[in-house]
């Protein structure tokens, strides 16, 4: 628990590190909330940060700009890392936050991947930050709205961070070459690679360009090329909290939409991301009702050999299953009666309240007096009109799609006033 130091890093320290911005005309990037004039920035330059939640993907500025904070503000400024802070030293800063709000005096308070605190240590937060004893700056890479209490998102302010364009990240390569490496030759196209292969990560961003330029540095007329920024880069799926949830909602809505190509793609992006296979399987069983329901009732039964297979065989093999069953669920005609038939009747059970079942309904081992049961199968075609329900309603409506067509040419003929 210390704050943030204003003497210069040392030389060996990571080029991200030497090259963090010092004031708000070097931050790159987050136009929408530092382009003069926007609140944020009018608050930081005023000195008047309130409590806030820096969130979006890594690399794209938070830590950073809290720095430019931590230099502009005369709060004290203290920096914790929810990695490494417990309970112990938040508590520890919070006292001292709170005697110095008795005395007039303000206290910023930075975590770092705040999302990282568990529910009670988020909580711990919440008097001061109601109270105004601290400024709190929580920088997150998860979403806020799911990773952080309710009663902490209503008392910051939460801010979203997009990833750096390609245009700001070979900005930032050439402010780092002019400054750090003036004579090291670098192709264009290298700086444009490293640029796209980044993602908007400007921390990957200089860490693959000062891997690249420590290859080449020996050589008798140093270059970087494209062809060391591919040995370098190591690509890799940034798969976090909102994108597991964004890339499941995408291969659902692709299954729903009979689209097979798209449903391919989301789910070996997900694979490719490190998604727990099985959770797959399930989202998969539960399209197939929700989604394909009667229209072809087959598609429950493969998706639920699918989610065991998976569930014995695992990875990589059962890779094959899943996209099998997910391919079954987006080519098969759909239908989301039963869905919405279901919801019907627990509408009506939630609005009817008491309900009593009727007596020829009822256990045969009941004591109360009960009417004449008529036993289907004693009938022809195994069929006898009768009351299931104290009132009628009409709950299940069967499309036109599969399967479920043929199932309402039954129903008409069954019961002809209801589906007649």
């Amino acid at each position: 628990m210390t704050p943030f130091s204003t003497e210069d890093v040392v030389e060996k320290a990571p080029l991200a590190w030497r090259l963090r911005p010092q004031n708000l005309e070097e931050f790159l990037g987050q136009r929408h909330l530092l382009s003069p004039g926007k609140p944020l920035r009018v608050m930081i330059e005023g000195d008047m940060v309130r409590s806030v939640i820096f969130y979006g993907p890594p690399g794209t500025g938070k830590t950073c700009l809290a720095h430019i904070i931590a230099s502009k503000t005369q709060a004290l400024f203290i920096g914790l890392s929810a990695v490494a802070a417990g309970k112990k030293d938040l508590i520890e800063v919070l006292e001292m936050a709170n005697k110095r709000w008795r005395e007039g005096a303000r206290t910023l308070l930075f975590i770092d991947e705040i999302h990282r605190f568990n529910k009670i240590q988020q909580e711990t937060l919440l008097p001061a930050v109601e109270q105004g004893q601290i400024i709190l700056i929580g920088a997150s890479t998860e979403n806020p709205y799911f990773a952080l209490v309710p009663g902490l998102r209503s008392r910051a302010q939460v801010f979203p961070f997009h990833p750096l364009s390609e245009e700001d990240l070979v900005t930032l390569l050439k402010r780092a070459l002019d400054r750090f490496y003036p004579d090291i030759k670098v192709e264009e196209e290298a700086l444009d690679l490293l640029a796209r292969l980044s993602s908007g990560d400007g921390r990957k961003a200089l860490n693959s360009l000062e891997v690249g330029i420590t290859m080449v540095s020996e050589a008798h007329n140093p270059k970087l090329t494209a062809q060391v920024v591919t040995e370098v880069f190591q690509k890799s799926i940034p798969y976090d909290t909102q994108l597991h949830y964004d890339a499941i909602s995408a291969f659902i809505k692709s299954m729903r939409g009979s689209d097979p190509d798209a449903t391919l793609f989301w789910l070996a992006f997900m694979l490719e991301g490190g998604e727990d296979p099985l959770y797959i399987a399930r989202r998969i069983l539960i399209a197939a009702s929700e989604d394909v329901g009667l229209a072809d009732p087959a598609a429950i039964i493969l998706a639920g050999t699918a989610y065991q297979g998976v569930k014995e065989i695992g990875l990589p093999e059962g890779a094959l299953l899943l996209a099998q069953a997910a391919l079954y669920v987006a080519t098969a005609p759909k239908s989301n009666c039963s869905y919405v038939a279901l919801r019907k009747a627990q509408e009506e059970v939630k609005e009817r309240g008491d309900i009593q079942i009727p007596p020829h309904l009822r256990d045969s081992s009941s004591y109360t007096k009960r009417g004449k049961y008529l036993y289907p199968h004693e009938f022809p075609h195994h069929f006898v009109e009768q009351e299931y329900m104290p009132q009628l309603r009409l709950f299940y409506q069967p499309s036109d799609q599969g399967r479920e067509a043929r199932i309402k040419e039954r129903l008409k003929k069954l019961w002809k006033e209801r589906y007649g």
